[in-house]
């Protein structure tokens, strides 16, 4: 209970239930902006955070960012910090839409887990069933670096649906991932899911799954395009594309409106801009690179990538993250249960590990060893964006907080930790356990 109400103490609940009161309006509740105080907050400490985005701005180490924190259902701190255009010096407004990348695949595992929810899949069938060219998939041998040849041996077992969850199938990514698979997935042109509009999902999948996997499924954690295949399972078992999925399964009843895999015209102009690092270490505008346009959301296309495709803004993504801190309900809409979301949110990968984390489907998990490195709690669950978009979720202080940039490659990734400490050294009240 205390994970669906976090800002209700057990006397509080208890009392409730007592009394015969309705505790269903708290699900009917959208977020509002209130004081930090009224939540256990501090004003002036939250300050802290618009002065440390500043100097990374000031120092041209980033060109600004949009920082969002919500605690308990009130959004207590939410502002664009810096610039969307460093030339024109046009401000970074709040709404600003920003590439989320791999934030998309919280989503792509949510619709997973409404079908599995609906009965129509179970996670630990193989994912064969559902797209043949995953039958009798096979591990990489031996590779040639010469030519990108190679050799294959069977795999022990198949891909199932909790494999991909996971990312323990073995399946690996374009371009960021091993170097084998980075040249056998070139040589047959299988994309990442970034920049790709002209692709269609279908060609793409079908492909990945006659391509070797780099270790045996379940052996260990390798971030790969399994979410991207999850994103084809939904369309074959639910007769609809990806994006109408999303539509109207899950953006529409959540009030997401802002959130696409290509942007309507009326928004393209909110896309913010893409910026790069030189080897010198400057800051400056992403430009087309090996036929992939920094403004692929305003293209329009028909490739809708489960694992990497959306683009959005703070407020849509933390109504989302806020659904899941309600045990899957917002704004009097359900979308999932919270047993599904405690499965989500519970560690699947047993002794593997995630750096200092453990996963679970769909999510990354906080250890106490993660804690002990960061002010969250355990049991936070997170993720973020190869763009420079960082979230996360804490069920035990109410939090839900994201930070979003537009930078790639980036060498100032530990702005995404010293924001987590700048919100929770904000805090002035523990909620109630």
């Amino acid at each position: 209970m205390q994970r669906l109400f976090p800002a209700c103490s057990n006397r509080l609940l208890l009392l409730s239930l007592l009394l015969g009161l309705s505790i269903l309006p708290l699900f009917a509740q959208t977020l509002t902006e209130a004081s930090p105080e009224s939540v256990g907050m501090s004003t002036e400490r939250l300050q802290r955070i618009e002065s440390v985005v500043q100097d990374y701005v000031n120092q041209q180490r980033i060109a600004g960012a949009v920082a969002l924190v919500v605690r308990n259902g009130k959004i207590v701190y939410y502002k664009g910090i810096g610039y969307d255009d460093m030339d024109t010096k046009s401000p970074l407004k709040r709404d600003a839409i920003f590439r989320i990348a791999s934030q998309t695949k919280a989503i792509t595992s949510t619709a997973i887990m409404m079908l599995y929810e609906e009965g129509k899949i179970l996670l630990d069938e193989p994912v064969s069933k559902y797209i043949p060219s995953f039958k009798q998939p096979k591990v990489l041998a031996t590779f040639n670096e010469k030519d990108s040849s190679f050799t294959t041996i069977p795999a022990k077992r198949e891909i199932t649906i909790r494999d991909l969850l996971t990312h323990t199938s073995g399946i690996s990514y374009a371009g960021i991932g091993t170097k084998e698979a980075n040249a056998i997935y070139a040589k047959y042109k299988i994309p990442s899911g970034i920049g790709t509009p002209n692709h269609k999902l279908s060609d793409a999948i079908n492909l990945l799954g006659t391509m070797p996997l780099i270790h045996q499924p379940g052996e260990k954690f390798s971030y790969g395009l399994n979410t991207d295949v999850l994103g084809y399972v939904v369309e074959v078992v639910s007769g609809k594309s990806l994006d109408e999925f999303f539509r109207q399964r899950i953006f529409e009843p959540l009030g997401m409106k802002d959130t696409y895999f290509y942007l309507p015209a009326s928004k393209a102009p909110r896309l913010t801009t893409l910026y790069t690092q030189t080897r010198e270490g400057a800051t400056i505008k992403r430009v087309a690179q090996g036929g992939s346009s920094p403004d692929f959301p305003k293209e329009g296309g028909t490739f809708f990538s489960g694992g990497a495709g959306l683009s959005s803004t703070a407020y849509d993504y933390v109504i989302f993250l806020q659904a899941m801190l309600n045990g899957g309900q917002y704004g009097g809409k359900r979308i999932l249960s919270p047993i599904t979301i405690d499965m989500m949110t519970a560690n699947q990968i047993g002794d593997i590990n995630v750096g200092a984390r453990k996963f679970g489907l769909g999510f990354a998990i906080a250890t106490e060893k993660e804690a002990a490195r960061l002010p969250i709690s355990v049991g936070t669950f997170e993720w973020g964006g190869i763009f420079g978009t960082t979230y996360w979720a804490d069920p035990k202080e109410g939090i839900a907080a994201l930070i979003m940039t537009q930078k790639y490659p980036n060498s100032y990734g530990d702005l995404s930790d010293k924001f987590k400490v700048l919100v929770y050294q904000a805090i002035t009240k523990k909620n109630p356990q």
